[in-house]
């Protein structure tokens, strides 16, 4: 399907507009400078169509999916024809008509239209303008900035109030502080009682009467259940002295001969050595 700007150039369309101006006559066209109008009525009927087309390119920008050259294109134009409203609406009260920029209702974007920019009226944005890249970071609020105070600042506001020197200056903390003190006192005082009184419990349960009676059955256990050997143990020196003739009798059973040992036995005989 050919566009609209295609079909307004065929040869038919151009030969029916010709003919509907023949009838109704030249379509007039805005004056390009409000100045050269000197009717009221025709300023008042110039104005209007401004604000028609102001409200059909403000639907238009509403669409997102236009793209960012024709978002951009659509806004310059809804701006400029801003500014060219209120041209008309000036000329409209030099001529004598009413003052429209002062009874005309608020406009609905105005408190969100973001910065205003450059000189009569500033630069707005509208619609889906307001997300395009670089436009969107204007609407957002900055978060408080926290100053920090430096320390001469702290210090300049400490007084003798900071350490407590005139407490007692209006009578109050003098008649408050003595009953203060004495329920201090009085908790202070239940609370070491109730713990020198389970520290006495203690000490009567590992030093009293019932203790050393307990101590006493539990050493007269012990008595009862000790073993007595009645074999004699041999010493330290005894035990070192059969290690040592074990290892002389397994070196002369290992190195020497049946008639040394013999002999050896003869002559502890003579020496009755045992």
């Amino acid at each position: 399907m050919a566009r609209n700007a295609e079909k307004a150039q065929s040869t038919l369309n151009r030969y029916l507009a010709h003919k509907n101006d023949e009838k109704t006559g030249p379509r007039a066209k805005r004056p390009y400078l409000a100045t050269e109008c000197h009717d009221l009525n025709e300023a008042d009927k110039w104005r209007q169509q401004i604000l028609r087309e102001i409200g059909k390119k403000v639907m238009e920008i509403q669409n997102a999916g236009l793209g960012e050259h024709r978002i951009r294109d659509l806004n310059d134009e809804i701006n400029k024809l801003i500014r060219e409203k209120g041209h008309w609406e000036r000329r409209i009260v030099e001529l004598g008509g009413p003052d429209y920029s002062k009874a005309a209702p608020k406009d609905p974007e105005a408190n969100n239209t973001g910065p205003m920019q450059g000189k009569s009226g500033g630069y707005r944005y509208f619609g889906a303008a307001k997300a395009l890249p670089g436009v969107k970071e204007l609407f957002e609020k900055e978060p408080p900035r926290v100053v920090r105070k430096t320390r001469y600042q702290m210090h300049k506001a400490i007084d003798p109030d900071y350490y407590g020197f005139r407490d007692e200056d209006d009578g109050v903390l003098v008649k408050t502080e003595p009953e203060a003190e004495k329920l201090l006192r009085a908790q202070a005082m239940l609370e070491w009682e109730e713990k020198e009184m389970e520290r006495q419990a203690a000490f009567a349960e590992t030093h009293g009467p019932e203790a050393a009676k307990l101590r006493e059955a539990a050493a007269a256990g012990e008595e009862e259940d000790r073993y007595v050997a009645y074999v004699p143990l041999p010493d330290q020196k005894a035990i070192e002295l059969r290690v040592l003739e074990k290892k002389k009798a397994d070196l002369i059973n290992k190195y020497a001969s049946e008639a040394l040992l013999g002999q050896q036995e003869e002559a502890k005989d003579m020496l009755n050595v045992r």
